[in-house]
């Protein structure tokens, strides 16, 4: 037993005591193969790269874009437009004569006022154009719109039913006709992305032409009362509009407008030299509902 022992410790002394070139050979054998080695992983290591990432570029290139949302419209900005539609305009007539040497009798001239009051009404083709500017604040707008139409209107109130106390007949017809209308308003609205709806008032303006034609049979006197002006009056009224592109709107609008009285002065003259003053007048309303077309710069 003791002689196996001393053998395995002479046998590890032996290997304990191999010399150190020994050592450096073994290491020298050893590197060559673990270069080697590094090269075979860094080789794998390359393929696998050149595999994995056009797959992970192709993945990404499926994924869905995330959408942009739209701009919200913004309605702040000037606009030029033109506009079309349909106006009534609707007159209150009353006519008078001053006593005179014509006709005399009180009855007469009270029939003369009885018969020549009257209203009537007429409806034509409006169109023109407008020009304003808006201001965006949040929701709300607030603007300025001024515009011109070509209004071609004549509402005629005629009565030939009239009889003088001497048993005449007497005639009255009366006219009043509107040539351009226009308005300047602000505007107040409500805005929902592309849709402004508003309300708006301000001043109108009309030129208008008045006239009064009597007759009878009474010495066969005519007479005639004429008068033209511009009147200014007041207008309010609501819209839509709705901008079709980022420069382009439409919108429907409906205005009221009303006018004061014009009057009118003329006279009365018979074959026989006899005469009277005549008086008429007419007041005017005018409703509009028109289309029109803006852009906006």
């Amino acid at each position: 037993m003791l002689e196996i022992l001393r053998l395995n410790f002479n046998s590890q002394t032996h290997r304990q005591q191999l010399p150190s070139s020994r050592g450096e050979e073994l290491v020298s054998a050893a590197r060559p193969c673990a270069i080697r080695w590094a090269a075979v992983c860094l080789m794998v290591l390359g393929a696998a790269v050149l595999v994995v990432l056009p797959a992970q570029r192709s993945k990404a290139a499926d994924l869905p874009a995330k959408a942009v949302p739209p701009a919200i419209y913004n309605w702040s900005g000037c606009y030029v437009g033109i506009n079309g539609g349909a106006a009534a305009g609707g007159s209150s007539f009353t006519s008078s004569v001053d006593p005179g040497t014509h006709l005399v009798d009180p009855a007469d001239l009270a029939t003369v006022n009885s018969f020549g009051s009257g209203s009537a009404n007429d409806l034509g083709f409006i169109g023109g154009g407008q020009v304003g500017c808006n201001l965006q604040n949040g929701a709300f707008v607030v603007g300025i719109e001024g515009d011109w139409d070509y209004f071609g209107s004549k509402s005629t109130f005629n009565n030939p039913n009239g009889t003088l106390t001497t048993g005449d007949a007497i005639s009255i017809t009366q006219s009043l006709k509107t040539s351009s209308l226009a308005t300047i308003r602000p505007r107040l609205g409500i805005v929902s992305d592309r849709t402004l709806i508003y309300v708006t008032g301000g001043a109108a303006f009309a030129k208008v032409s008045y006239t009064q034609d009597y007759a009878d049979t009474l010495n066969n006197a005519i007479g005639t009362a004429t008068g033209s002006t511009t009147l200014i009056g007041w207008t309010v009224g609501a819209g839509w509009e709705w901008a079709w592109t980022d420069h382009v709107s439409v919108k429907t609008e409906y205005l009221l407008a009303k006018f004061p009285t014009t009057n009118a002065l003329g006279s009365i003259l018979d074959n026989a030299g006899g005469g009277n003053v005549l008086h008429g007048s007419s007041d005017l309303a005018i409703q509009t509902v028109r289309l029109g077309l803006n852009y906006r710069f």
